[in-house]
Formats: structure tokens, C-alpha cells, sequence
């Protein structure tokens, strides 16, 4: 009993020491730097999880389209939120209880509508990072949907929109963007969680590896939201030889969910 018991404790001890070491190489990681000195994102990203689903954590349940079967089920997750849980007030958690009751008419995703931040960055579709110094243009494969973020010149929102108005900045290796001036019409993913027009979205891009980024959101709104909060995933780099984002403009897919009901009826067959 003695011997086995020096021996987990031996085992114990070499897996925390091969912990820390793998965590030491994380936090040690320097990644290639740009031009202007500061780390290099390019590339073509892509989260992988449940998060698209939804950011709190649930189990595995069906598809809104039955007739789907499996094929569209929603997988289980842990969640990727810190304490779990969004921290709504009494009046948005029913609002998002009733949006989760109809979210296959309701969610602005199903109708092409661009998907707003952070939504955008961990849908199951690559996203593209093309930096300089003025600017990072990030790409969405889904719906075309285009963010720029100023890095020089920076100013408040014109005016409100789907994807917001994105300042950014850089705190050592990590890219910070914050990101205001949104239309209060997006969603965080398929249920129901939302927000109104008064959300302010940080988010933190730092380099962990030669293929991943670590990216960290803190989201508030105090019309919907009783505190701060944050959310926290690694995004992977595309590493196949032609990894790009490709087209998918949606809107032809959904043409007639959204103006079905304008089309001209058949006349009656006796007329």
C-alpha cells in the first residue's frame, strides 16, 4: 500500500511538472512579428465547439427542423462562458426564454442577416485576418459579412449598424478591439441570448501558438445584462495548403422565407 501510494504520488507530481511546463511554453510563445513590429494574425481562422449553438452551457438536443433528424441535433457543450451563465436581468432572461421558444423564426442568422460580434467569430465557418497599421480587416466567410477595425484615425460610430463600429489597439502582443454602434438585432447564437443596441463588445486576440489565437470577449449592456461578462475559446488556424474563405452569400437560400409572402397568387384555375 505504501509503495502504491509513493507511486501516484510520483505520477502525480510528473504530470503537474509536465503541466506547467506545456503552460510555460504557451505563455513564452512569441509569435512572428509584422512590419510595424507588432505580431503577425494573418491567416484564416475558425473556432471549433458549441458556442454557435449556445454560449451557455447545455446538452445535446434536437434540430428546430425535425424532419433533419440527427444531421442538424444540437451537440452538447460545456459553455465558454466565464461562471457559465449570461447574467440577464429578470425582464431580458424572459425575452430570452421567449426568443428560444421561437428561434426558428426569430434567430436574424436563419434569414442571412449579417451575424454581428462576437457571433461571427465562432459560427462553423473560417474567418480571415488581414492586418497592416492603419487597419485589420477581418473576413466572415458567412454572409460576406466585413469588419474593419482602425487602428489609426479612430473615431465614434457614424452610425448603427449589424457588425458595430470596431476601434482597436495594441496591449503587447494582444490585439484589443472594442467595438460599439451596434442595431440591437443580432443574436449570440441559436438560443435566443441577445442584447440591445447599447452593447459594447472588447475583445482580446492574443497569438498562443503558431496555430492558435487565443480569443477572449467581455461584453455590457446595462439594458439587458446586470453586470459585465465574459466569454473565452482558442480559434485555430486553416492549415491546408489552399485554405480560403469562400463564397457564401445566403440570401439566395432563404429567398423565399423572406419574400414568399409578396409573390403574386395563381389565379384560380375557373377564371
Amino acid at each position: 500500500m505504501a509503495m502504491r501510494t509513493r507511486l501516484s504520488t510520483m505520477t502525480l507530481a510528473a504530470v503537474a511538472a509536465l503541466a506547467a511546463s506545456a503552460a510555460g511554453q504557451t505563455s513564452e510563445y512569441r509569435a512572428p512579428r509584422g512590419p510595424d513590429g507588432n505580431p503577425d494574425l494573418n491567416g484564416i481562422w475558425q473556432a471549433l465547439g458549441s458556442a454557435h449553438w449556445d454560449v451557455e452551457p447545455h446538452s445535446a438536443g434536437p434540430s428546430v427542423v425535425r424532419e433533419l433528424g440527427a444531421l442538424s441535433a444540437v451537440p452538447a457543450g460545456l459553455g465558454v462562458i466565464d461562471g457559465d451563465r449570461i447574467p440577464y436581468t429578470p425582464e431580458a432572461l424572459a425575452q430570452r426564454n421567449e426568443n428560444r421558444a421561437n428561434r426558428l423564426e426569430r434567430d436574424p442568422a436563419v434569414k442571412c442577416y449579417l451575424p454581428g460580434v462576437p457571433r461571427g467569430m465562432y459560427m462553423p465557418f473560417p474567418v480571415q485576418i488581414i492586418q497592416s497599421r492603419a487597419h485589420v480587416m477581418i473576413l466572415h466567410e458567412f454572409a460576406g459579412a466585413v469588419r474593419t477595425v482602425y487602428m489609426e484615425n479612430q473615431m465614434d460610430a457614424p452610425a448603427d449598424s449589424w457588425m458595430g463600429w470596431s476601434n482597436g489597439r495594441w496591449d503587447g502582443d494582444t490585439l484589443v478591439i472594442d467595438t460599439t454602434g451596434f442595431n440591437g438585432r443580432t443574436w449570440f447564437d441559436q438560443s435566443g441570448n441577445f442584447h440591445s443596441g447599447a452593447l459594447r463588445v472588447v475583445e482580446r486576440i492574443t497569438p498562443r501558438s503558431p496555430d492558435t489565437l487565443w480569443y477572449e470577449v467581455t461584453l455590457e449592456d446595462p439594458n439587458v445584462f446586470t453586470r459585465p461578462w465574459t466569454m473565452r475559446m482558442p480559434l485555430y488556424r486553416r492549415v491546408e495548403e489552399n485554405a480560403r474563405v469562400l463564397e457564401f452569400r445566403c440570401v439566395e437560400f432563404v429567398e423565399d422565407l423572406i419574400y414568399g409572402h409578396l409573390r403574386k397568387q395563381p389565379e384560380d384555375a375557373g377564371r
